[in-house]
């Protein structure tokens, strides 16, 4: 029974915060009260907390990590000048008279979006709030404006600069760092943010031309659920350039630093933070006001993200002092198929625990357990993280949890019927998986680009 009592406080951790308490506090307690049931039966000493402090410590001084706040801080400050208003304004009137036209302009901008900012939550928010309505107005399928709103909400999650590719490439450069080791490999590549944001590009953009592909499909053989309106009148092209080229320019700005080496991500995020300030600035959106309310905004989000980081730094400690390195590691190694079976195995497992947990909770709590047996037995590390991302980001769209369909279910008009939501999504989760599938035959895919430019 002690052998099993990993698990057990992984299983009990997943049920308290199912219950919805805090999840940096139910990390902590959990762990804590499970180290002193492991004290109690003799198979977990005391002074293993000490290594705790220098755990906090290395949280605390982990310099990828600055990237966090400036990421948020760029992202808020974005969606408070209030560009992606303008460029979905511009774009829908460019294509609104081609049938799905309209459609195609909210993934359009929805791209740029989170290239830009990299949050899901106020993406799909915010395109539901401005797009929704008029997609219905004009006669679209309720089911399909609602899908292609939540899909593309969550592009921010595999395009960078996308906060859980930031997240995710800290906890797999720990993780990869602990299997060489274990593997007694001592001068190993490391592996970085910046390798994953640059080993996500391919895929993400594949994923938006799958998007783009659909809506163009249902534009040509069903345009009675995507009608074009003819009544539309393009904007003059120096309007639309001028909404189009400060989203790029930032989007060049930043990810283009990171290709080129000339900055790392932490570095390209305090240049995208002022840029994007920089940017309200010119719009005549900033003000004293509106900057105190961003600053608000990001230290809430950043208080809690490295809440949950101290929490999870606590959790693996006593999980893997009590045996579940050595648990999982087994459990692994005796199933038959190897190598495919193991990692077919955990992203069933994500995506079942998309459902109830948040991406950051399963970042910090599921991939530190699961990262280093993988990563040993010869997975990728960039490869791996950018499957983990493809998968979280379809859990988010799935029913009946997906955090995207609450997301718009809460600003859209009680006219449309919650079912709709979730069937609008459902091509869009098969594309999701159509590209995991690709990404499992074409591994290359992630790991061409960051070999290439290393």
């Amino acid at each position: 029974m002690l052998e099993y009592l990993p698990l057990i406080m992984f299983g009990v951790v997943c049920a308290v915060l199912m219950l919805g308490y805090p999840v940096a506090f139910t990390l902590a307690g959990v762990s804590l009260i499970f180290a002193g049931i492991g004290i109690y039966a003799g198979v977990f000493e005391l002074q293993e907390m000490l290594a705790y402090t220098e755990r906090a410590y290395g949280i605390m001084t982990n310099t990828s990590l600055i990237a966090v706040p400036m990421f948020i801080f760029m992202g808020v400050m974005l969606e408070r000048s209030k560009i992606a208003e303008a460029l979905l304004h511009n774009l829908a009137h460019a294509c609104g008279r081609a049938p799905a036209g309209l459609a195609i302009s909210v993934v359009l901008v929805g791209t740029l979006m989170a290239a830009s900012t990299g949050i899901v939550g106020a993406t799909v928010v915010t395109m539901g709030l401005m797009s929704l309505p008029t997609m219905l107005k004009r006669g679209y399928e309720p089911a399909l404006a609602c899908g292609t709103i939540c899909a593309t909400g969550t592009l921010g999650q595999i395009i960078p600069p996308s906060i859980a590719l930031v997240l995710l490439g800290d906890v797999l450069s720990s993780a990869y760092q602990q299997a060489q080791l274990n593997l007694g490999v001592f001068n190993a590549t490391p592996i970085s943010v910046g390798d994953l944001f640059i080993g996500a590009m391919v895929p993400g953009i594949v994923l938006v031309l799958l998007y783009l592909l659909y809506l163009a499909w249902i534009g040509v053989f069903k345009p009675e659920l995507a009608p074009p309106n003819p009544d539309d009148t393009p904007p003059p092209i120096s309007e639309l350039i001028k909404s189009i080229v400060p989203p790029i320019l930032l989007m060049v700005l930043v990810l283009g630093s990171i290709i080129t080496g000339q900055a790392t991500p932490t570095e390209a995020s305090g240049v995208g933070a002022l840029a994007a300030t920089l940017l309200a600035v010119a719009r005549r959106q900033f003000s004293l006001k509106a900057l105190a309310s961003v600053v608000r905004s990001t230290a809430k989000v950043t208080t809690m993200v490295f809440a949950i980081l101290l929490g999870s730094a606590l959790f693996s400690l006593v999980f893997r002092d009590l045996g579940g390195e050595q648990l999982i590691h087994g459990f692994f190694h005796d199933l038959p198929g190897g190598t495919f079976m193991a990692v077919l195995i955990v992203m069933l497992v994500i995506f079942l625990l998309g459902f109830i947990l948040d991406f950051i909770e399963i970042t910090f709590v599921v991939v530190p357990i699961i990262a280093p047996t993988l990563l040993m037995m010869g997975v990728d590390p960039i490869w791996l993280g950018i499957m983990i991302a493809i998968n979280l980001q379809t859990s988010f769209l799935t029913p009946p949890f997906g955090f995207a369909l609450f997301y718009l279910r809460g600003v859209a008009p009680q006219t449309v019927a919650t079912s709709a939501i979730y069937k609008g999504v459902i091509p869009f989760i098969i594309l999701q998986v159509l590209l995991m599938v690709c990404l499992a035959l074409w591994p290359s895919l992630a790991t061409w680009l960051p070999n290439l430019l290393r």
